[in-house]
C-alpha cells in the first residue's frame, strides 16, 4: 500500500500543505508523485526528510540569487526537515563545469576553507543554521580508494556525461575537456548515496548533476531522492542571470539603502519572480501580489516598494527597512538629496576632468565608462548635470558628485 493511502484525513491535509508550499515556485519536481509519498512517509513515522544542497565554495560573496535556493530550504526547515548542507572542499578543489567554456582553476585547501566560512556566515541570514547538519564531502570522498574509483565510475556512461550541453559545446568547438571534469557530477552524485537524501535542491544550472545522485542511488540500491530545481533569477538589467561579474546584482551584505534602491530598479516584468523567489512573504501574500499585478489592480512601484522593503529587511531588520524606505522617498519621491551622504577626503589634484574624479572617487570603474554616463546624463555637480565630458571642475570643499540614481558623495578638502 502506498504511504498516501495511510493517512488520516487530517495527515492528508497537511501533506496537501507542505507539498503545495515545496512546489510553488519551482522549476521542476522529478517525479511529482514520489515528493508526496516521501512527505506522507515523514508525516507517518515522525522521521524527517534530509533534504541536501551541495555547495563548492568558489565564490564567497551571495547576493539574492543565490539566496532562491535558500529560501525553499528554508521552508523544509520551517516544517521540521532536516537540511543537509554539504561544502564540497573535496569536489571544490576540481569546480563544477557547468556552463563552464574551459576547465576551471583548481582551488586550495585554504581558499577552500575561507570561502566555506564566508558562505555559512552569510546563508545564516536565511536559513537557521542550527538547524543544518553541516558535512565537509573529503570526509568520505578521500577515503576512496582507486578501486572504489574505477566502480564508481562503472556505474555511468561517457555517451551519458557527454550529454552534458557544456562538454557536448566544448567537445564540437575543439576545446579540451579534462577526464577529471566526468567525475564531478559523479561525486557529487555520490554525497547523496553516502548521506541517503531524501530530496536534492539546486538551480535549473544544476539540472544534471543532481539527477546523477538519484540515478547513483538507484544503482547503489538506496531510495531515489527527490529532486526539485530551482528558476535561475535575472539580475536588474532583466536580461542575464544575477551576477557579481555582470554587476547586475542585490548583495546580501549591502547597505539598507543600496538594496532597497537596487530593488527598486528592477524592470516591472520582474516584479512577481522577484516576490516569489527572493522574499519570505507567506504563499497567499505572494499570489495577492501576483493577482493584483496581473489585474492592474496595483502599481508596480507600489509592488517593487513592498519588494524592496522586505529585501532589506530580511537581511537587516524591520527598522533598517523602514529608514531605507523612508530615504528613497526623501531622496526620489522629493528629488533631495540622501541625508547620510559618505564623505571622501580629496588629496589629489585641485583641478581634475570630470571622468577622472568620480574614477578617483571610486563611484565607476573607468573613465571610458564615465564618459558614457556623461553622454546618458547620469552624473551631477553640485546637483548640475554634466554635460561636457572633457570638462574640468575645480576642487572645492563640500562639492556634491552624484552617479546615477544611488551613488552620491560629498568631497573634503
Amino acid at each position: 500500500m502506498d504511504m498516501i493511502d495511510k493517512l488520516t484525513s487530517e495527515q492528508r491535509k497537511e501533506m496537501e500543505r507542505q507539498y503545495a508550499v515545496y512546489t510553488h515556485g519551482t522549476s521542476e519536481v522529478i517525479p511529482l508523485d514520489e515528493l508526496k509519498s516521501k512527505i506522507a512517509k515523514s508525516i507517518i513515522t515522525g522521521r524527517p526528510l534530509k533534504v541536501k544542497l551541495g555547495l563548492d565554495p568558489t565564490a564567497p560573496d551571495v547576493h539574492i540569487g543565490h539566496t532562491v535556493v535558500l529560501n525553499k530550504l528554508r521552508q523544509f526547515q520551517e516544517n521540521g526537515h532536516i537540511v543537509q548542507l554539504i561544502i564540497g572542499d573535496f569536489t571544490g578543489k576540481i569546480g563544477d563545469p557547468t556552463g563552464k567554456s574551459t576547465a576551471r582553476v583548481q582551488l586550495t585547501d585554504e581558499e577552500v576553507k575561507q570561502n566555506a566560512q564566508t558562505y555559512l556566515d552569510q546563508f545564516g541570514k536565511v536559513i537557521d543554521r542550527s538547524k543544518v547538519e553541516l558535512f565537509y564531502n573529503a570526509a568520505w570522498l578521500s577515503e576512496l580508494k582507486f578501486q572504489d574509483v574505477i566502480e564508481l565510475a562503472g556505474k555511468i556512461t561517457v555517451a551519458r556525461l557527454i550529454e552534458r550541453d557544456d562538454f557536448e559545446k566544448r567537445i564540437s568547438n575543439g576545446k579540451p575537456v579534462s577526464l577529471h571534469e566526468f567525475f564531478y557530477p559523479l561525486m557529487q552524485g555520490y554525497d547523496s548515496v553516502h548521506l541517503e537524501s531524501d530530496i536534492e535542491l539546486g538551480g535549473t544550472d544544476q539540472y544534471f548533476n543532481v539527477l546523477m545522485g538519484r540515478h547513483l542511488q538507484e544503482q547503489f540500491g538506496k531510495e531515489k531522492q527527490v529532486v526539485l530545481t530551482m528558476p535561475l533569477l535575472e539580475g536588474l538589467d532583466g536580461v542575464d542571470k544575477m551576477s557579481k561579474s555582470k554587476g547586475n546584482y542585490i548583495g546580501i551584505a549591502e547597505k539598507p539603502t543600496e538594496m532597497y534602491g537596487k530593488a527598486m530598479s528592477i524592470p516591472d516584468e520582474l516584479i512577481s519572480k522577484y516576490i516569489e523567489l527572493s522574499t519570505d512573504l507567506h504563499l497567499e501574500e505572494k499570489e495577492a501580489i501576483r493577482k493584483k499585478l496581473k489585474e492592474g489592480t496595483i502599481h508596480p512601484k507600489e509592488a517593487k516598494m513592498t519588494l524592496a522593503k522586505t529585501i532589506v529587511r530580511m537581511f537587516h531588520g524591520e527598522d533598517a527597512a523602514t529608514n531605507a524606505e523612508e530615504q528613497f522617498q526623501h531622496v526620489f519621491g522629493q528629488k533631495q538629496l540622501p541625508s547620510d551622504i559618505e564623505e571622501f577626503s580629496w588629496s589629489g589634484e585641485q583641478k581634475v576632468s570630470v571622468p577622472a574624479l568620480v574614477v578617483a572617487l571610486g563611484m565607476l570603474p573607468s573613465t571610458s565608462e564615465a564618459r558614457r554616463m556623461v553622454k546618458n546624463g547620469g552624473i551631477k555637480i553640485d546637483q548640475q548635470k554634466v554635460t561636457d565630458s572633457s570638462a574640468i571642475v575645480d576642487i572645492v570643499d563640500g562639492m556634491i558628485v552624484q552617479v546615477g540614481k544611488r551613488k552620491v558623495k560629498k568631497i573634503r578638502t
